[in-house]
């Protein structure tokens, strides 16, 4: 398997239009920036009616699905026509969520739907669940890119997801092995809920992956 072969290469890879960019964020919103914007359900249409031209996501957290509103899934329909909607997510598997896992399956599985459909790439949340996450992979069979963000596994997970045809994301906690050993053209860095900006999780991993 491919490893990352310089920081050249790293850096290439994490950017777009000439800066770094970061995959999955929780900060605000702002125009321009390099960078895919988590917006909670609750904010989307506050976000969709402002001017502010920036790319975001949005989706069913596997922990909040006792929280949804009934009409999630026809509204989430509607905001997939504006282009900044360029993700859906984030959205999967959590073993410590209080929802079934046969619920949280079948909430995933809508969602994979719409990114088929609507041929936008999912942001995945995984704690716990890859066995089932690669078991669904495998059946359904999906054109979409599938991300695995905040991945903080051991290679040999890394090994497993790449091989199920996933892309890892890494933020500030992670493995420095697993980055070695996935292709470039599968890795995405990203500040998720961290306070530091995407430029010190770049640092930050290059110096450890060195």
């Amino acid at each position: 398997m491919a490893k990352v072969r310089s920081i050249a290469v790293f850096s290439y890879i994490c950017k777009k239009n000439n800066m770094l960019f970061d995959l999955h964020t929780h900060k605000k919103p702002v125009s321009g920036n390099s960078a895919i914007y988590n917006i909670p359900l609750a904010d989307v249409e506050n976000f969709l009616a402002s001017d502010v031209q920036a790319q975001f996501s949005a989706g069913v957290h596997p922990c909040f699905i006792d929280d949804l509103a009934d009409e999630w899934l026809e509204k989430m329909k509607i905001w997939l026509n504006d282009a900044r909607f360029t993700a859906i997510g984030e959205c999967g598997l959590d073993k410590n969520s209080l929802t079934p896992l046969e619920k949280q399956i079948e909430i995933f599985k809508k969602q994979i739907a719409l990114s088929e459909k609507w041929k936008k790439p999912l942001i995945i949340h995984c704690v716990g669940c890859f066995n089932e996450l690669f078991e669904l992979k495998k059946q359904l069979n999906p054109q979409q890119k599938w991300i695995v963000h905040g991945f903080r596994g051991k290679p040999q997970l890394a090994e497993q997801a790449l091989k199920a045809g996933c892309y890892l994301s890494f933020g500030e906690h992670f493995n420095p092995a697993s980055v070695r050993i996935t292709p470039t053209e599968r890795l995405f860095i990203e500040t998720d809920e961290s306070d530091l900006r995407i430029e010190e999780i770049f640092d930050l991993i290059t110096q450890r992956i060195t």
